[in-house]
Parts: structure tokens; sequence; C-alpha cells
């Protein structure tokens, strides 16, 4: 019998919600949600909310700068951070010294100063630390691996992937601590780090050397400007200028938004409805990136965030065919709605095209839940009593390192404009 397992939460932000109320929820007879710890107290009463219909709680809550002493009192058996990015480091390092497992949501972390020092933890402590990649886990992401290993298309040699990011959700980055490139490492790293996940799972390899062009082409105010927008706002709640902007967030009108955010900012002076057209973003908006990989296959990647729907394209060549496949995803914006929307599937076409035979469809059944129905895949690999995984799809400190690595490369790149090799950031 499985015993079971005790978890305290550190950052009660958007992605929290994901791993807390699952944990209270599916997972009862194998884990036990013992503390919460944030920044900011609010934000930890409405976790303590939230739970409290499924009969657990209050929980003790801890400030972040009490993190330590939460350990010691509560004595969890594995930490999950789901902090701002650019403090994952400090709490996976921590709670492993401390004797903890972790769970972190992607990215691990932003750069590869801070990527080092958690690999160099691992090896220090012996911890186990896993990093949670949702889309791995999407049906029809699956099945392109096992199209891959069963050599339905041969050795892949290159790669074209395309993500578009629409006005609603790829905006929600610009509005957010996302739009400093020091909380988030920009889009490349943040967002991209699934993207080069998968291609790394799909391909069962991790890339060599990286190419990248970016910059912010759309969102900020010299952008808007020269489209010829004139009325600007800093901020939508309170502003007259942003009651018909289709870009400004309403935080009033979303009962979630409102009691996480809104009426949090007292506490930590947070304003999650910054106008995507404000001065201050320093994270790209337009990408390119070309990699290559230790298997010798070549990527080229694009990811924009102002496209007029939401999803992406990837094609893959071979030496025996090519498989082509596109996803439309759901538009959300983080904690605005039901969570399970958030990369639901509105509609996909696989199609392979062997060499020398006629082309065929592979149809993927879709389950409920988000990201295709990855996400409850995904929570009971984590929480609850997995099933054997032919396709390793649970990810190690590796894997969240190699994917955020390709993003980290990119982000040198684009800053000198020379190739970046992968070997040269981290040791392993």
């Amino acid at each position: 019998m499985t015993a079971r397992k005790r978890y305290a939460l550190v950052g009660t932000g958007g992605r929290a919600a994901f791993f807390y109320t699952a944990i209270v929820e599916d997972f009862k007879e194998t884990s036990d949600l013992v503390a919460f710890c944030d920044v900011n107290q609010t934000r930890m009463d409405y976790a303590n909310a939230k739970i409290a219909p499924f009969g657990v709680g209050p929980l003790p809550t801890y400030k972040s700068e009490d993190f330590e002493r939460m350990i010691k009192e509560v004595k969890p058996d594995i930490v999950i951070v789901t902090t701002v990015d650019r403090t994952h480091h400090t709490y996976i390092i921590r709670a492993m010294e401390l004797g903890c497992d972790v769970i972190s949501e992607k990215p691990m972390t932003v750069d590869e100063e801070k990527c080092q020092e958690i690999l160099d933890a691992v090896k220090r402590t012996g911890q186990n630390l896993r990093v949670t990649f949702n889309y791995r886990y999407s049906p029809h992401n699956t099945k392109i691996r096992e199209l891959i290993v069963d050599g339905a298309i041969g050795d892949v040699t290159s790669v074209h992937f395309e993500w578009m990011l629409n006005t609603k959700h790829g905006a929600d980055y610009f509005r957010r601590w996302h739009r400093d490139k020091r909380n988030s490492g920009g889009l490349l790293v943040h967002k991209s780090t699934h993207h080069f996940d998968l291609v790394n799972f799909w391909l069962g390899t991790q890339p060599a050397t990286v190419f990248a062009l970016g910059d912010l082409m759309f969102y900020g105010r010299e952008n808007a400007e020269k489209r010829g927008v004139t009325e600007f706002y800093s901020r939508s709640h309170g502003s007259e200028h942003a009651k018909n902007d289709p870009f400004a967030l309403h935080m009033q009108e979303n009962e979630q938004l409102k009691a996480m955010y809104l009426d949090a900012e007292k506490e930590d002076g947070y304003f999650r409805d910054q106008s995507v057209f404000g001065d201050g973003i320093n994270i790209e908006d337009t990408m390119g990136v070309m990699v290559k990989y230790r298997s010798n296959a070549i990527l080229t990647y694009n990811l924009f965030a102002y496209s007029p729907w939401e999803g992406f394209r990837v094609n893959f060549n071979g030496t025996k065919g090519r498989i082509e496949m596109e996803v439309v995803e759901a538009s959300y914006v983080n904690s605005g709605g039901d969570q399970a929307l958030e990369g639901a599937v509105k509609g996909k076409k696989i199609t392979v095209y062997p060499m020398f035979d006629a082309p065929y469809e592979i149809h993927v059944a879709e389950s409920k839940g988000g990201h295709g129905g990855g996400d409850p895949v995904l929570l009971n690999d984590l929480f609850g009593k997995p099933d054997y995984d032919r396709f390793n799809r649970a990810a190690s400190h590796v894997d969240g390192a190699m994917s955020i690595l390709t993003g980290i490369a990119g982000n040198r790149s684009i800053k000198t404009g020379l190739p970046v090799k992968v070997s040269e950031l981290v040791q392993f």
C-alpha cells in the first residue's frame, strides 16, 4: 500500500489552484494538503476558501519569509512551487536542502545561473524534482510520440513548429509580471518551455545549438503609437480609456480575479491588469528560433502573441515520410474561468504521409479536462496511482532544464546575434 504524501504549496497565484484543488477533491486517498505559503495573505485566505467546500482546512498559512518555519512545523514530504518564475529556484533549493522532494510548475527557472544552482542542489541533496509539463499528456501529443517511436516516418530529420497565442491569451502575458523578463525569462522561457519540451519528448533527444531572433513588435506603447493610438492608461481598473479597449482586463467583473488580485493589491501593490500598450515591457512578442539537436534533427520554431486564433501547427519530416498536425485551442485568461478550458482543444487534425504510400489521418479521441484531457492524467501521475507509462511522460529536473535551456540560449542569441551552444550554459 502506497504511503500517503503530505504536500505544502508555495505561491497561491493563478496556477496554484490547479494543484491544490486536485489534491483535496480527487486525491484524498493518497494525498494530504498541509499548508500554504505566499507573499500575500489575501490570496492564501482565498485558497483556504476554495478548499473549504471539500471539507479541508483552513490550513495554516505562512508568509514567504517564514517558508523554512513552515517546513519545520508541518513537515511536508513534497513542496509544490507555483510562485513567480524568478523565485522558483529559491524555494526548490531550500525545500530540497530541508529534506523535501519538489514539484515545480514550469518553467523550472528563468536563466542559466539559477538552473545551475538547481542542478547542483539536486546532486547535493539527492532529493527528487518533478517539473509539470501538461502538454506531454495531451492525447494528440502522446500520439505523435507513439508514431515517431514506432517508426511511422523513420528517423526525424527536421521539424517546423508554429505556435499562435491569440489577442486574449497572448495579451495576458503583457498585463502581468511576465512582461518583465527578469521575472519570467520572456516568452521563450515562460511559454516556449512547453513547446521545446514537446520537441525533446517527441524526438527523444536534447538541444545542442540554438540561434534566435525576436522583438517587441505589437504590444508596448511605442508600437501602439506607430499604429495611431492616442489614448493610453497604466491599468484598466478605474480608467475611462480602458472601458472601450478590447485588450483591457476588467477584474471587478470576474469574481475569481477580483478575489485573488484586485482585493489583494493593498498588501503587495501588484497590478494584474496593466495596459498591454504601456511602457516598461521588455519581453518579445514575436520570435523565431532554429535549433540543432543531438540527434542531428533541425527545428524551425515561431511564436507570436497577437494571433486571431489560438493553437499550433507542427510538421515532422523523416527518412520514411512526413507527419502534419494542426490543433486549435480554446482561448482563456489565467484564473479568469474554468480551469478545464486551459488548452482545451476545439479542433485537431493529424495526417501521416508515407514516402511511397497514400496519406492517412490519425484519429485521436480527446478526454475531459484541460490541455485536451492531459491535465487529469498529469495530476494522477503526480498525486494518484499512476499506471505504467510506455512513453515516460513524467518529467525530471533534467527534462525541466533541457526545455528552458533552449529558451535561455535563444534569449542570449537574440541579445548577441550569435548561435549558442547549450552545453556551454550549464554543467550536469
